[in-house]
């Protein structure tokens, strides 16, 4: 008796093109391991036969597989409507099993994998047809009404892990092998195949040109559905670098980065509630499990040297949010919003804008498409290097009407509960509270464009991790000062948070007197500190012992609309270490929680009852290379489509709250917060 093998089955309708996708599969599986495969239309007994078919596969085909042990079947003669001979399917390390009812329920629990091939009707009747021609004309309906009666009772697609849009285009088996080995029972079998994208090989190649970023990103991405420019946008607007902020300013806002999901590698995934869907091309995988689990499996291992001369940290890989309620992975409670709790893509090509010196990087991995694409972007790059969308701009979004936010928490019910937050330090519960709220507005679809939101936010208040991210009909419009956490190639950590803020003012003397204020102010450097202990507290959990030192203290930086006050953390990973695991100990951001982080977010649970959704997340890149770099997703906007005809806008605010916290002065600062993004559409606080 043999090993028991991974048995992987492919259902679908009749028609679908589960032969040949099996046939395709299995000899790209067969490169790295033994296969085996069996037909389900060899065993049923005739045009009547599904569900003795079903029957008859699971007793005497599938048990035995399942054991390890050589399967001894009667095959059916189509030609003499009977019995025909006997059969047998040896086990083998992979078995595949195709057919209409492969994954049928009583089979399920003896599967490892089950992958749903789907067509449009009209498609699966012709194929089907032109397969077998008049031999099986006369039985479609009849057959077609035994699939429908199966499946009324057998839901095999909500139950497969794998779906495939399969449109016999030949991209299909690619596709599939892309996702097999995220699937947890696969992948140690799939090692090989996972192992695969360690051995890509990157083209990096330096263009002499400083395109406008609006201008190339719309030229290359303005028609993809899924989009990501990590926008350093002030890299034009830095303070003198006699500041020595700046200096470190400089440092964050060197590059810029754009992709979307295209091309050979292109991949999407979502996470909501413990389960991850990835899309591939045709393809899409249902993997359940926590999601930092899932990242360390397609992210946590260097894969990809960096090329010699390339001076930026992403080499290809992830971008995308995590939202805030993934803290239920990390300590924190389970709350559910209305939207994603993660979304990234895989990116096999993007443009790096390097503002230091002046210049673009064109990556992509080797694949049939690349120098087709390269070819494409080259162009674009030289023709967004003569152009300009800056000039002239307007700082603000014209609509016919401005929307009108509500926010959850009136003016009074915010002061109650910093009263209550103060209530639970006092009681020794917390320190520090980031009590937060979220303002909203509905419009009419069509009434405003968050592309050209994210370009008037951009204008009017540049910032080192500004970002636009466009995932379908949710949008992300950032000015984000702050990094979350970056992680380099060769395993250095840095966190930044900012605790601390003033606004900006016209008036120079003003202007510096707040300034001057935020340094010297008692209470904002308390929080800061406070925070700065959680985060070294944080990294420390996979630092190298000795390694966590605090670079620089309560500095202040000035933006557009705003003065902060912000710290460094560093510290260095061992080799080896698990890179998504020491993200995981650091999230959520604890600047945007409070110390001590867990019991803190049990208090807002109960403080803010209700979810803040992308907002004080995280948003970035997660490269192949090792390296991750991601901001806090503050001073965000975050648009949605909820099918009805409208467009929600939501805009998350907060503050730390500590004993020492004035209400009004609290509820002030949250408005000071806001300012930039509201003004920007036309739009006010809303007091009540």
């Amino acid at each position: 008796m043999s090993p028991a093998p991974v048995i992987i089955a492919i259902d679908g309708r009749s028609g679908a093109g589960k032969t040949t996708l099996a046939v395709e599969l299995a000899a790209r599986l067969r490169a790295h391991h033994k296969v085996s495969l069996f037909h389900l239309e060899d065993i049923y007994p005739g045009w009547d036969g599904l569900a003795a078919g079903i029957e008859r596969y699971l007793t005497t085909v599938l048990t035995p597989l399942g054991r390890g042990e050589a399967a001894a079947w009667t095959s059916w003669d189509w030609e003499n409507h009977y019995d025909g001979g006997p059969r047998v399917t040896l086990p083998a390390e992979i078995v595949i099993v195709e057919g209409v009812g492969a994954a049928a329920e009583a089979a399920r629990p003896m599967l490892d994998a089950v992958i749903w091939a789907e067509s449009p009707d009209d498609v699966r009747r012709s194929r089907a047809l032109d397969r077998d021609g008049s031999t099986y004309e006369p039985y479609w309906d009849r057959w077609a009404a035994q699939e429908e009666e199966w499946l009324g009772r057998d839901d095999v697609p909500g139950s497969a892990d794998l779906r495939v849009q399969n449109l016999a285009d030949g991209s299909a088996p690619s596709d599939l092998l892309q996702l097999l080995p995220y699937l947890p029972a696969l992948a140690p079998v799939l090692a090989p195949e996972l192992s695969a994208r360690r051995g890509l090989r990157l083209h990096a190649e330096r263009l002499d040109a400083a395109p406008d970023g609006p201008v190339l990103f719309e030229s290359l991405y303005g028609a993809s559905a899924n989009a990501v420019w990590l926008d350093s946008s002030n890299a034009g607007s830095l303070p003198e670098a006699s500041d020595p902020a700046a200096l470190t300013a400089a440092v964050r806002s060197r590059f810029s980065i754009m992709a979307d999901d295209g091309g050979t590698f292109g991949q999407y995934v979502t996470h909501r509630s413990g389960v991850s869907q990835v899309r591939a091309g045709s393809c899409t995988a249902k993997i359940p499990g926590p999601f930092f689990r899932w990242l360390d499996a397609v992210w946590g291992r260097r894969a990809v040297r960096t090329p010699g001369g390339y001076p930026c940290g992403f080499t290809l890989g992830w971008l995308g949010c995590l939202g805030y309620e993934l803290k239920r992975e990390t300590g924190g409670s389970d709350v559910s919003a209305s939207t994603t709790d993660a979304v990234l893509i895989f990116a096999g090509r993007a443009v790096v804008l390097d503002h230091a010196n002046g210049d673009a990087w064109l990556l992509a991995f080797e694949a049939p498409d690349a120098d087709e694409w390269l070819a494409l972007a080259r162009a674009a790059v030289e023709a967004a290097a003569g152009s300009t969308s800056e000039a002239g701009g307007s700082t603000g979004v014209v609509l016919a009407e401005p929307p009108v936010f509500r926010s959850r928490d009136t003016g009074a019910q915010y002061r109650d509960k910093i009263a209550a937050a103060q209530h639970e330090i006092a009681q020794g519960n917390t320190y520090e509270v980031c009590l937060t709220t979220t303002l909203e507005a509905r419009i009419p679809a069509g009434s405003l464009d968050p592309w050209a939101a994210y370009l008037a936010l951009r204008r009017r208040n540049p910032a080192p991790f500004a970002g636009y991210l466009r995932f379908g009909d949710l949008c992300v419009a950032s000015t984000s000062p702050e990094r979350f956490l970056q992680i380099t190639s060769d395993g250095g950590m840095r966190a930044e948070p900012i605790k601390g803020t003033r606004r900006r003012a016209a008036d120079p003397e003003e202007d510096s007197r707040l300034r001057t204020e935020l340094a010297s102010s008692l209470k904002d450097r308390a929080e800061n500190i406070m925070i700065v202990d959680l985060l070294r507290n944080d990294l420390s959990h996979f630092a190298e012992p000795g390694t966590v030192t605090v670079s620089r203290l309560c500095a202040i930086e000035s933006y557009a609309t705003v003065h902060q006050m912000v710290s460094t953390i560093d510290a260095q990973l061992p080799p080896g270490a698990p890179r998504a695991e020491a993200v995981a100990a650091c999230f959520p951001a604890g600047s945007m929680t409070g110390a001590p982080k867990i019991s803190t977010m049990a208090i807002l649970d109960r403080l803010e009852a209700g979810p803040r959704g992308l907002y004080s997340g995280a948003f970035g890149y997660f490269s192949l290379n090792g390296a991750a770099d991601l901001a806090v997703a503050i001073r965000t906007l975050v648009t949605s489509a909820p099918g009805d005809g409208t467009v929600e806008l939501s805009l998350g605010v907060g503050g730390a709250i500590t004993s020492d916290s004035v209400p009004d002065e609290e509820y002030d600062e949250i408005r000071t917060k806001a300012y930039g993004v509201l003004s920007t559409l036309g739009a006010t606080f809303p007091y009540a």
